[in-house]
């Protein structure tokens, strides 16, 4: 007696069709389950036999084999024991075949319910692209199935999902209401959660590089001494991102998916990620990793959208350093004996830090730094070359004057430098049309440059004193163009002109020795 059911995993970022055998013989009970399955996969067997007991179906005692196809590709989580289940019940002649393309995922409890997987969107994707037409999963799972042109079958137990497929393939409306609990994911600001930078008097120079930084999705360091406002000038920042497109609402809400952070919202995730991590994050937590299929980490969870780094120096070296490669090529990709996995990972970096570790050092203030050359040296060096060198922006963040704090005028909102935000967005979307992925100017490869962002005589001479001014990189010299053209996108300048090279030039505090 022999059955085929089908099921799913994700692999990277990617779903994974599995084709769940089942070959029930007689001798001896037992149950052999192959395919190269992780220790989730392997305890199926004593899910599902409790599980089908429980709700009332016979579990043959004979030799039940059961095997996940593709046998070569390691297969990790729980998502397939209603599969092994339905497998077992078509195999022992329980149930009847159908014909329809039926995809089936969940983890079955013990008395026989439905608990929510993760990867659900990218598996559908998935099934979608090789024709299968319905998916019977948990209850949990329905809201982000439904983000998927297939008819979505949610199911509390193993119960009502055998029920639809013995009497009809279709939804009620009962079940339907069940299904629509929904909240946002608990790392997505929501715009009603975000500072406004209204709130924030002073600091013209800082709001004008983040702005600049949000158009271009440019990386910015902020650098302070405590309490002018760095952390609240960072956590501003969302209110002025530009609006996700569908395709990258997708990408996000995918890796989401994956991440476990999706089983109770209702739609595509539409506001851009912000993740803040703690100083005292892993390297495989920040990139992302795991011993058999790795995972994605911060880097992937912030793709899209921000990733703060709060006082960058308490920040581990090495965890730093492993941020080189995905703020240049925006991916992660991660080697194992087997397989290399990549994940997206396309983020705006904002990192802050103080000019030393007491914070004061060239504070304009009364206050005095009180560290020696050797501690501010070693605070310093936690912030290698080459990783200043990609990030675009350098902005002092001074403390604001007690004057301006007692004003009661408010200053400009983020709704206001949004719309501007917007529109360079726009002239940047048609002007990357032909590009797949991110269509900003901070991602602008060396044609791209010569093309869209060529300098006049005036430009050329004052980036070459800039150049040998303050010893800038070749890297240094494509970020400040770039900058550069974003700013004169903003102003609605077809020609990046010597104004705007000066401004980009100024927002590269570091380079000309200043603060740190």
């Amino acid at each position: 007696m022999y059955a085929c059911s089908y099921s799913g995993t994700v692999l990277g970022i990617d779903g994974l069709l599995v084709s769940v055998e089942t070959d029930i013989a007689n001798g001896l009970p037992q149950f052999d389950l192959v395919g190269l399955g992780g220790s989730a996969v392997k305890e199926a067997r004593d899910r599902v036999r409790a599980a089908l007991r429980n709700a009332g179906f016979e579990y043959p005692m004979q030799r039940i084999t059961v095997n996940l196809a593709p046998a070569d590709q390691r297969k990790e989580g729980s998502g397939f024991d209603l599969a092994i289940a339905f497998g077992i019940l078509l195999a022992s002649k329980q149930i009847t075949p159908r014909t329809e393309q039926i995809l089936i995922i969940g983890e079955l409890a013990l008395d026989g319910s439905l608990r929510p997987v993760t990867g659900v969107l990218p598996i559908l994707l998935e099934a979608k692209r090789n024709g299968f037409t319905h998916v019977i999963l948990p209850i949990q799972n329905a809201p982000e199935a439904r983000l998927v042109d297939i008819i979505v079958l949610p199911s509390a137990d193993l119960s009502t999902a055998v029920h639809y497929w013995k009497h009809d393939l279709r939804l009620d409306e009962t079940t339907i209401e069940l299904s629509q609990t929904a909240s946002s994911p608990p790392s997505t600001k929501k715009c009603d959660d975000i500072p406004d930078f209204a709130n924030v008097y002073g600091q013209q120079f800082v709001k004008r590089g983040l702005e600049i930084a949000a158009a271009g999705f440019h990386n910015v360091l902020l650098v302070g001494p405590p309490g002018s406002g760095k952390t609240l000038l960072a956590t501003c920042l969302p209110g002025i991102m530009p609006q996700m497109t569908t395709d990258e609402s997708y990408e996000v809400t995918k890796i989401y998916s994956i991440a476990g952070q999706l089983t109770k919202t209702s739609g595509l995730i539409r506001e851009r990620p912000f993740r803040s991590p703690h100083h005292t994050i892993t390297s495989t937590a920040l990139i992302g990793g795991g011993t058999q299929i790795p995972r994605p980490g911060e880097c992937s969870l912030s793709h899209g959208g921000i990733l703060f780094l709060d006082e960058m120096p308490e920040f581990s070296r090495h965890v730093l350093e492993v941020l080189r490669q995905p703020l240049e090529a925006g991916v992660v990709t991660i080697g194992r004996a087997k397989q290399v996995f990549t994940f997206p990972a396309r983020f705006l970096l904002i990192g802050s830090c103080n000019p030393c570790p007491c914070g004061f050092f060239g504070s304009r203030d009364q206050q005095a730094c009180t560290c020696t050359h050797q501690q501010i040296q070693k605070y310093r060096s936690k912030l290698s070359g080459p990783l200043l060198d990609r990030i675009d922006l350098h902005l002092e963040v001074p403390r604001v004057p007690v004057q301006l704090l007692n004003r009661r005028t408010m200053e400009e909102s983020s709704a206001e430098i949004r719309h501007r935000v917007e529109e360079a967005r726009r002239i940047q979307e048609e002007r990357y049309v032909h590009r797949q992925g991110s269509p900003f100017n901070s991602a602008m490869n060396g044609n791209e440059l010569r093309r869209y962002a060529s300098l006049d005589k005036e430009s050329q001479e004052l980036l070459q004193l800039a150049f040998e001014t303050l010893g800038l990189s070749a890297r240094a010299y494509d970020r400040i163009v770039k900058v550069a053209r974003t700013i004169a996108d903003l102003g609605g300048s077809e020609q990046v002109e010597a104004a705007h090279i000066a401004e980009a030039i100024r927002y590269r505090a570091l380079d000309r020795g200043l603060s740190i």
